[in-house]
């Protein structure tokens, strides 16, 4: 399998694959940041995650957080800087 080229396609893929998300969007931010800590030229640093997936059944929005945090611990490692995250159950998708 070919490896994802891009920041966001990586995000993604990761996601897919600990979340099994019956919706996800990863959208680069990064140009809204221009100037601002953590910002790089050519960004690729800051992006808004909305997931809708089961697993986030019970959990507390910190303990979503952390989750995907610790799903995305290699991009935080090589360069990424913030995420924006909207991390939801089916139920409370719809209900918004």
């Amino acid at each position: 399998m070919d490896t994802p080229s891009t920041r966001a396609d990586r995000i993604e893929a990761a996601l897919r694959a600990a979340f099994a998300p019956l919706r996800l969007e990863v959208v680069d931010e990064s140009h809204r940041h221009a100037g601002h800590a953590g910002a790089r030229a050519g960004g690729q640093t800051h992006y808004a995650v909305l997931l809708v997936s089961d697993s986030f059944a019970g959990q507390s929005r910190v303990a979503r957080h952390r989750r995907v945090n610790a799903a995305l611990a290699a991009e935080f490692e090589t360069g990424l800087h913030a995420l924006t995250l909207t991390l939801r159950t089916p139920g409370e998708h719809s209900a918004a």
